[in-house]
């Protein structure tokens, strides 16, 4: 059986870091404060806010809201946007997406002023990934894929890791993220052939792909670490990830679960993005 890697060990050391600069700041009289823009009620935004707001009183963190209707107008949001941008003492913003399909994506995300795009939404955080430098901030998801890679001590330098996806979200920047660590990348899309084939090369393979259980004993061999990305609820209530656990877990020499894996590190990281941005902010 594999070993699993689990999300909640990262957190807690994230935290405890998070914890001790909030409190820094609030000792010299700034309140590190998130803003949250919401459009519509889709369960899972709410359970993510719900989590967000739970992890962030812990660590003396405030959060200021703003919930849209799903028919929200782009000149409205921008306007909420632009609010955001423009109040001193909100230092993050964090934009729920996929936004309603009636909205410009580039255009909205791109109106969030760099130095509070925390989830690195935007093309001028996604250029700093690309060229390696530090400007602004990688996607929150992307980076708790590495924070566990890193904690649990696994090698990139030098490894075959393939990561199945290509969204902006995670696939690209957690492909380029691992390539800035040495890492030798293959990233796999719906186009690419013999999918399982070519994860099995991998030492270590990211699964992004957005599908319920979509990768399987087909796909892993022997000695191989997997990171699943994914988190969906299914019909009966429980929560599994891209990957067939009970399938892969007995093959392969680490996992990530789900629950209680990658999804727990991004709201850690989160938190640390939002504190480097206040402490960025006030010098």
């Amino acid at each position: 059986m594999a070993t699993q890697l689990m999300g909640n060990e990262v957190n807690k050391l994230i935290q405890s870091e998070v914890l001790q600069r909030s409190n820094v700041l609030i000792s010299k009289g700034i309140v590190p404060t998130l803003g949250i823009i919401r459009v519509g009620e889709k369960s899972d935004d709410i359970q993510y806010e719900r989590s967000i707001e739970r992890c962030f009183s812990k660590l003396n963190i405030s959060i200021s809201k703003i919930a849209l209707p799903e028919n929200v107008t782009q000149t409205d949001l921008l306007d909420s946007i632009q609010r955001m941008n423009d109040e001193p003492k909100i230092h993050g913003i964090l934009l729920f997406r996929p936004l309603p399909k009636h909205l410009v994506n580039d255009i909205i995300v791109n109106s969030v002023a760099p130095q509070k795009d925390i989830d690195g939404m935007s093309d001028a955080s996604l250029m700093g990934i690309l060229l390696n430098k530090k400007q602004g901030f990688a996607p929150c998801t992307a980076e708790a894929c590495l924070e566990i890679i890193d904690y649990y001590g696994i090698d990139i330098a030098g490894k075959n890791v393939v990561v199945i996806g290509r969204s902006n979200v995670i696939g690209k920047p957690v492909s380029l993220l691992l390539l800035n660590r040495n890492a030798t990348v293959t990233m796999c899309h719906s186009k690419t052939e013999n999918l399982p084939a070519v994860c099995k090369r991998a030492d270590i393979l990211v699964c992004a792909t957005g599908r319920a259980k979509m990768v399987n004993s087909e796909f892993v061999r022997e000695g191989q670490c997997v990171i699943d990305v994914g988190i969906f609820v299914m019909p009966d209530g429980t929560v599994c990830g891209d990957v067939d656990f009970d399938s892969v877990n007995p093959i392969v020499d680490s996992i990530t679960p789900v629950p209680r894996g990658v999804g727990s590190v991004t709201t850690a990281s989160l938190a640390r993005h939002l504190i480097c941005a206040a402490e960025n902010c006030n010098g």
